[in-house]
């Protein structure tokens, strides 16, 4: 399976060749089963663009998309520099990357920022990031989730965002969740 295709468009928003050389490598180590699963396995959080069949893929693909405009507007990404930008970008590319576990589960793993933000650095020697660069990735990575940071007793499992970085990720993933989004797509492509 070529997973580097299905963000060939995103990738290419990423400015710093290196950075994008890295994320390729990534994403190909990311389980197969993210390529393929619904972004909610209820359907009860997400809207009908991320259900079924490559959900997961689309949800991100808005997610990053979200990110991509938000930066592109003077008003909002002027508070970030180059780099800033394509790094958050490829953590919302790699943040739901684990989201059944490693090893797929039936069901979202509720610890998932922390499982692949581990395989991230567990990999990190496979990519050309500097340990730097790790960091930045995966704390935005690990805080994604925001105020729904517990499991299901009420434990609190995940640090909240708490850098402009982490925020504006988890910005963008709350985002495209919404349901009350309705994107288009065609061969799992955003119709502009």
């Amino acid at each position: 399976m070529n997973k580097i295709k299905h963000f060939t468009k995103e990738l290419n928003f990423i400015k710093n060749n290196r950075y994008k050389e890295s994320a390729e490598v990534l994403l190909e180590l990311l389980p197969d089963y993210f390529f393929h699963i619904p972004a909610s396995s209820t359907g009860k959080y997400h809207p009908n663009f991320s259900l079924g069949e490559k959900g997961l893929v689309r949800h991100t693909k808005v997610a990053i998309r979200i990110a991509y405009e938000l930066l592109c507007n003077n008003t909002i990404g002027n508070i970030f520099n180059q780099d800033e930008k394509d790094l958050m970008l490829i953590a919302i590319m790699l943040h739901d990357g684990c989201k059944l576990g490693v090893e797929q589960t039936a069901y979202t793993v509720v610890d998932h920022p922390i499982i692949i933000s581990e395989y991230i650095k567990e990999n990190s020697t496979k990519t050309k990031f500097t340990a730097s660069e790790i960091e930045f990735i995966c704390s935005c990575i690990e805080t994604h989730m925001g105020e729904w940071n517990t499991d299901y007793k009420g434990n609190k499992v995940l640090e909240k965002p708490s850098n402009k970085y982490q925020k504006f990720v988890h910005m963008c993933d709350f985002l495209s969740s919404k349901k009350f989004l309705d994107i288009k797509f065609e061969n799992d492509e955003i119709i502009e």
